[in-house]
């Protein structure tokens, strides 16, 4: 694989250091990601994703979500009674493991749930009002300013 260095992007730009870091963080993780466990990302509406996580046979105790400086950790431990078992077969896997992802500005998580094996994350974008784009009218007020002074000339 190639390494790219993006040390030009920051010298030539101004404000977009984000999308450097964006590039720079997906280009470093993609070497050696584990697929454990598999996931799905689907969009609910114009602002709101969900996070489908596949965790067969951990429960509500064996698993934590924490959000912190926009990034989403969800990890799973197994209890320590599943190493008194005796398996003949083991197919299904409940080893720990470490799932991350990086959340766009103004992405809340809003709830989460565990059902049928399946962990589900719902995130929402709230955009602050003073970020929305809004319409300026535009007058057309003819009415000249007291403070000016008419420019005449002088020839």
């Amino acid at each position: 694989m190639r390494a790219f260095d993006l040390t030009p992007l920051y010298r030539a730009t101004v404000g977009f250091d984000q999308v450097a870091d964006l590039m720079d963080r997906a280009l470093a993780n993609d070497v050696g990601q584990t697929t454990y466990p598999p996931y799905n990302i689907e969009k609910t509406d114009d602002d709101a994703w969900r996070i489908s996580i596949a965790v067969a046979g951990f429960s509500d105790d064996d698993l934590a979500i924490e959000v912190k400086d926009r990034g989403l950790n969800v990890t799973g431990r197994k209890s320590a009674d599943e190493a008194e078992r005796t398996y003949l077969h083991r197919g299904i896997a409940t080893r720990a493991f470490e799932r991350r992802f990086h959340l766009a500005d103004h992405v809340k998580v809003t709830g989460a749930g565990h059902e049928n094996g399946m962990l589900h994350i719902d995130l929402t974008r709230e955009v602050p009002e003073a970020l929305k784009p809004r319409r300026i009218a535009i007058s057309s007020d003819t009415k000249k300013d007291a403070n000016l002074v008419e420019a005449k000339s002088v020839n």
